[in-house]
């Protein structure tokens, strides 16, 4: 061995971000004259030099090189003990590098980071929060969260164990606010959260005061009750004003229609079977006979004979309580056949129920109340109702409806107006 090498201190200390050295004696053992280089190896080698870079020795001579050890300030050199290596490189005899070790420990240094993330929360009654803890630091740190009680209402919770963040890791730490009472109206209430964060390694704590904002939101904004009491005003415009007067209107023009498909239908018949010359009067008016044997609620009015029979024109009166059923009839008189061509029905009043109309022991039909307010019925061909037999009206009361006065009628009420000509029934 033609090199000796051989560090002044056995262990280095440094702490990262400051600097340390050491001194490394190196002996030239050889018989010529001897240039060394110097390379450091290990986890110390990327802030390690050696000062001055390249020595010369003559031979049987030493001398010293300062060894600078500048650890930089970063959660990237652990803390601890790590050992250091120097290569010794003859010029002249590279088979002989040698190489001499020590140890250095790196002090330890914390620099722990807490943040409260979100800073701000928007909620009904509770929010959601995370602590964000970092270690910047070179050596492990258990960090724990203090919550504090800003008011009697707000209960903020967070976790109780103590979490251990490694040197470059970042963790996140749950924390829940909630507001004792619901807001249901006015404006939106800040409340703060407050928290506390305390890193500890060994002896050493660093802690940190966060703060943040629960914004507590009423359940019903100011912008919402507008609205609803908006649509309450126009719901209750149309229950009291607008809805009685289109109501009124429409039963109003249910009954003039009504009224006038009467008159139409009379004045049809009339149209088609005028009266013979020796019953018209002089002005044109006409002489007709009130016909006999007719029922209670029913009234008939005959027209001029034609053809050895006369205009007949009947209306039948059903008047039925809630829940029962009630009738009313036109009897064809004996001796006579009553050849029916027009029906028109009416139920101005919008009652509920079932009509059903029969002439003789045939049903024309059965209607139900609530399907129409008017309704008429028109044959070519008549048909024949024998003599004492009847023209009848049956109803089945379920509920009175409301007339034009707007109040709901006591009782059903319905119209059957029939209209033919009643003539003499043939003789066998």
């Amino acid at each position: 061995m033609t090199t000796t090498t051989e560090f002044g201190l056995p262990t280095v200390v440094v702490t990262p971000g400051s600097e340390a050295s050491t001194k490394l004696t190196v002996r030239n053992d050889g018989d010529v004259v001897e240039a060394y280089e110097f390379e450091v190896v290990g986890e110390c080698a990327p802030w390690t030099s050696v000062e001055p870079a390249r020595l010369s020795l003559y031979p049987g001579t030493s001398e010293q090189v300062t060894v600078v050890l500048r650890p930089p300030r970063s959660s990237a050199v652990r803390a601890g003990e790590i050992p250091l290596g120097v290569r010794v490189l003859p010029a002249e005899r590279p088979e002989t590098a040698v190489v001499t070790e020590t140890a250095v420990v790196v002090e330890p240094f914390l620099q722990p980071h807490a943040e409260l993330v979100p800073v701000r929360r928007r909620a009904w009654r509770s929010a959601r929060f995370h602590v964000e803890a970092h270690n910047d630091g070179n050596t492990p740190v258990a960090v724990s969260l203090v919550a504090a009680e800003a008011d009697d209402q707000l209960r903020t919770a967070v976790g109780a164990e103590p979490v251990v963040v490694e040197p470059g890791v970042r963790v996140e730490l749950p924390v829940r606010a909630r507001v004792a009472k619901v807001l249901w109206f006015g404006a939106p209430v800040p409340w703060p959260v407050r928290v506390t964060s305390t890193a500890t390694a060994g002896e050493a704590a660093e802690t940190e005061e966060l703060e943040g904002e629960l914004l507590q939101l009423p359940v019903f904004p100011k912008w919402l009750l507008a609205l609803l009491a908006l649509l309450l005003a126009l719901l209750l415009a149309w229950l009291l004003l607008v809805r009685p007067t289109v109501e009124s209107a429409a039963r109003e023009a249910a009954d003039d229609r009504a009224q006038e498909l009467v008159e139409a239908g009379e004045q049809q018949a009339a149209a088609q079977n005028p009266p013979p010359a020796d019953q018209q009067q002089p002005g044109g008016g006409q002489q007709g006979e009130q016909q006999q044997g007719q029922e209670p609620g029913q009234q008939g009015q005959p027209g001029q004979a034609v053809g050895g029979g006369e205009q007949m024109s009947g209306t039948i009166e059903v008047r039925t309580n809630t829940g029962d059923q009630g009738a009313g009839s036109y009897v064809v008189p004996a001796g006579k056949v009553f050849r029916i061509t027009d029906l028109v029905l009416a139920n101005h009043q919008g009652d509920e129920g079932v009509l059903t109309i029969a002439f003789g022991e045939r049903t024309v039909t059965t209607i139900a109340l609530e399907t129409f307010r008017n309704q008429d019925y028109h044959w070519v061909t008549p048909i024949d109702v024998a003599e004492n037999s009847a023209v009848s009206a049956t109803v089945a009361c379920s509920r009175p409806g409301t007339p034009a006065s707007g109040r709901q009628a006591p009782n059903c009420l319905q119209l059957l107006n029939v209209s033919g000509v009643l003539a003499d029934a043939p003789r066998g």
